[in-house]
């Protein structure tokens, strides 16, 4: 890696530590939406450029040459080759389904900062495995 996307990373890393502080060290004051957005683009951010990276080369180890079980076990029921995009907006459907639900709800039980947090950390560690591997 270059040494200008090592600073381009580090500016972006940089950027969502300071959102996130000016989140959580802003005591009685009225927070504007755009920390939250910020935040939230810097770590998915990164972890969409190097934790997705680690968990495909180091965890999975996946292969484009291998064979997916839809090819190997296609029995058109239950292993059915589909493309790509279908499978993304089917995807997509069932995981933003609950976020509207689930976000709101722990903001007002436990504050905006936990909420954010709570959806940040459990995107990126949880549901971007979940994602990858299910």
């Amino acid at each position: 890696m270059s040494w200008w996307k090592k600073l381009l990373w580090v500016s972006i890393s940089a950027l969502g530590v300071w959102a996130m502080a000016r989140l959580a060290l802003s005591h009685g004051e009225q927070i504007s939406a755009l920390w939250i957005v910020l935040a939230g683009f810097c770590a998915l951010s990164i972890s969409y450029r190097f934790y997705s990276k680690w968990l495909a080369t180091k965890v999975l180890m996946l292969n484009e040459e291998r064979a997916t079980p839809a090819i190997l076990q296609n029995d058109n029921k239950d292993y059915v080759p589909t493309n790509r995009w279908m499978v993304f907006g089917h995807h997509f459907a069932a995981i933003a389904g609950p976020g509207p639900l689930v976000g709101p709800v722990l903001a007002a039980q436990f504050g905006f900062l936990p909420g954010t947090l709570w959806i940040l950390i459990g995107a990126t560690l949880g549901g971007g495995v979940h994602d990858m591997i299910v």
